[in-house]
């Protein structure tokens, strides 16, 4: 539905409730000591931190986007834009009218910033998220008068479970408010939850209910997800409206107490192509109508109890009732986890040939379930939280909650109550009825403590406390809560310096590092095909394109500074680009990163030139263990950095071509090649030649060596190492 200025009309007088609303939110904002005429915080957060906190609500922006652009055909030409926020209040993405997203700019309403009611006082986005429930705030309801020529219409946006995920929001010029307005968004937002409940739980069974047949499919459907043990694990809102319960309530029931039927009944039920939707009664008489969904091919129940039918359910079903199997969805992690039956799960599914890899994994095997904590070391990038979530998937605690908390995402303000929890009134704009702890969440399972590098001091006497004593006091409280947790801790930095520099606790150090293990950078291992393949089959789950010979090329020889989870963005973006063709090639790269690895070819050719130039000038050539190639002429470029697993002599001389790099020549980075004569080296042999000559030059400092050749100090180790087999072997 269109809306028009010409229906335009002032809001009618807000109901009672609606007036102590915003009255409790503007003596929240006047608490946190917020002024009406304070000037907005036009500062947002630097690009870098815009583009984490986008990655972390990836599957949220995904599931909202094609809303958000739905709900902009409704509301066009009104002086409005629509805005999604994530659950700590950050603007993630916007879209609307051009005019009036130049006019919000000017009162920072705009990505990478704030809009929590302690940042911008009184606003339907921060409110909504304190008060968890669809806010309007109108006009001079807004406590800062900056955005007194706003009208606002939020609604909160939750998971299965009722954990908050964020926030959408319609702001408009505060002349153009239509009543319609907080309807459409309240849509939108159960649209949005719909939509991730789907996803997320598309290996499991799901009921899509509702007490009028007519009403199944629709926005108005309740919908329940039902563990394979029978026990109801979530639903959307819809549905704990029609049944009358909170969704703790329905968490503590089964299909069986609340419904009167089983697991096996349902897929019975269903097991004909004609199947009609099935009858549910409540125990107070009241009935409804349910069809089932679930990813039908994957059979995700195989813990259906004994003496229940076989559940050899073809697609079929799925399809006549309108049920088009769904491709199962995931935790959001540095790789995708692989589709059921596909590929190998916990920690089989990181061996993929790389030998660092295997002593990781093998190491991590041996602690399982022996109450060992473990401390996990690795780059930004490097699948820390993946290797933890495969030692929780591997171990007794599998069946529990695995909890993890990014250390270095959460506002150091708020971390504290983020971990340990809040009661009621414990500080200045703590929700109603206080909140659980990340810690007691976790009770039973594994906590996962990323980036714990970054924790704040005081924060890390409060931690080492509850691992040594196993209790949990919430902030404002005086009652302790036992925890039953294992924990896991990962970091990028150097705890050990930290230690020295006072920034990290020396006993919470030792209390935390029961094993170590270091994750290798992507650009030290062997195995980038297997990754790269084993990425595309998740991201592609109904049949992945392969990777061509020279974009295989290209991938062997960029840094990943990113690590996996760079590789997984390239990926998935080459795979969109790529749907419908067999292979991937160049044309299916994104432009930035062809640039990024035409750069750091460019680079890698200089810096090739300067080490082979600097030996001549400042070693005899007798002091060279191993002569230069035949005329002083460096490899073809690409020769010195073939990866681990190598690639062809030809491709490799290719690549730079394949960049755009110029090759050896007059106008080029090297010397001209002599041709070859009969007694030249191999390939391989000019190879060994130039590493040992950019060895002695460094006085056998293989980081220096290294640095100069724009190769890793593990590709020089094995270079050398195979040579020596090579030797003996001949």
């Amino acid at each position: 539905m269109s809306i028009h200025r010409s229906s335009i009309a002032a809001p009618a007088e807000g109901t009672a409730a609606h007036v102590d609303l915003i009255k409790q939110s503007h003596e929240r904002c006047a608490a946190l000591g917020l002024t009406r005429i304070e000037r907005p915080d036009y500062e947002p957060l630097m690009r870098s931190d815009l583009n984490d906190a986008r990655e972390r609500n990836r599957k949220l922006f995904a599931h909202a986007a094609p809303v958000m652009e739905l709900l902009l055909e409704q509301i066009a030409g009104t002086q409005s834009m629509i805005v999604l926020c994530d659950a700590h209040g950050t603007i993630l993405h916007s879209v609307g009218d051009e005019e009036f997203l130049t006019r919000a700019g000017k009162v920072a309403l705009s990505p990478g910033v704030n809009w929590a009611e302690h940042s911008k006082g009184t606003n339907a986005i921060g409110t909504a998220l304190f008060a968890e429930r669809p806010t309007l705030v109108h006009a001079d309801e807004h406590f800062m008068h900056a955005n007194q020529f706003l009208t606002c219409s939020a609604a909160p946006i939750f998971d299965p479970r009722g954990n908050m995920l964020g926030v959408l929001d319609v702001s408009a010029d505060q002349r153009t408010y239509h009543q319609h307005t907080m309807g459409l968004v309240r849509m939108s937002a159960r649209m949005i939850e719909n939509h991730w409940l789907n996803d997320h739980c598309a290996n499991r069974l799901r009921l899509h209910f509702h007490s009028r047949p007519e009403f199944i499919g629709t926005l108005l459907e309740g919908i329940v997800v039902v563990g394979a043990d029978g026990k109801l694990v979530g639903a959307n809102r819809s549905a704990l409206d029609q049944l009358g319960i909170s969704g703790v309530a329905l968490r503590n029931q089964t299909l069986s107490t609340l419904f009167g039927t089983t697991v096996a009944a349902v897929v019975d039920h269903f097991r004909s192509p004609l199947a009609l939707p099935m009858k549910l009664m409540l125990p107070d008489g009241r009935q409804f109508l349910a069809n089932a969904r679930m990813d039908w091919a994957s059979l995700a129940f195989a813990a259906v109890p004994a003496g229940a039918p076989a559940l050899e359910i073809p697609a079929a079903p799925a399809t006549a009732q309108g049920l088009a199997p769904q491709a199962p969805a995931f935790a959001d992690a540095t790789i995708p986890a692989p589709p059921p039956g596909a590929l190998p799960t916990g920690l089989a599914y990181l061996q993929t040939g790389d030998p660092q890899i295997e002593v990781v994994v093998q190491k991590a095997r041996r602690i399982i379930n022996r109450d060992i904590p473990l401390l996990i070391l690795g780059e930004t990038g490097t699948g820390k939280e993946l290797l933890a979530h495969a030692v929780h998937q591997e171990s007794n605690r599998a069946k529990q909650p695995f909890v993890a908390v990014n250390c270095a995402s959460i506002p150091e303000s708020l971390i504290e109550a983020e971990l340990f929890g809040y009661e009621e009134g414990a500080f200045t704009g703590a929700r109603r009825k206080g909140a659980t702890g990340r810690i007691v969440q976790a009770n039973g399972g594994t906590l996962f403590l990323d980036e714990i590098g970054d924790m704040p001091l005081p924060l890390q006497a409060r931690l080492l406390r509850v691992l040594q004593e196993r209790c949990v006091t919430p902030l404002g409280s005086g009652k302790s809560i036992a925890v039953d947790i294992a924990v896991i801790g990962a970091t990028h930095r150097n705890l050990r310096e930290m230690i020295q520099r006072g920034e990290f606790r020396e006993d919470l150090y030792y209390r935390l590092n029961g094993l170590v293990l270091r994750l290798p950078p992507l650009r030290e291992r062997s195995d980038l095909p297997v990754v790269a393949q084993r990425i595309l089959a998740n991201e592609c789950p109904q049949g992945a394109p392969r990777i061509s010979a020279d974009v295989m090329a290209l991938f062997q020889h960029c840094d990943w500074p990113g690590n996996i989870r760079q590789l997984a963005n390239v990926l998935r973006t080459a795979a969109v680009m790529a749907a419908g063709e067999p292979q991937i090639t160049q044309a299916h790269l994104s432009d930035d990163f062809l640039e990024d690895v035409r750069r750091l070819a460019q680079q890698q050719a200089a810096a090739a030139h300067a080490a082979m130039a600097q030996p001549q000038a400042a070693v005899a050539p007798a002091a060279l263990s191993m002569p230069l190639p035949p005329g002083g002429a460096a490899a073809p470029f690409g020769a010195a950095f073939a990866p681990a697993t190598a690639v062809p002599p030809s491709m490799a001389a290719a690549y730079g071509a394949a960049v755009g790099v110029p090759q050896p020549g007059p106008a080029g980075f090297m010397p001209p090649a002599a041709p070859p004569a009969p007694s030249a080296r191999t390939l391989h042999e000019q190879e060994i030649a130039m590493i040992q000559a950019a060895l002695d030059a460094a006085g056998g400092n293989i980081s220096e060596a290294s640095k100069r050749l724009g190769i890793s100090r593990n590709t020089i180790y094995r270079k050398l190492r195979w040579n020596r087999q090579d030797g003996d072997a001949t």
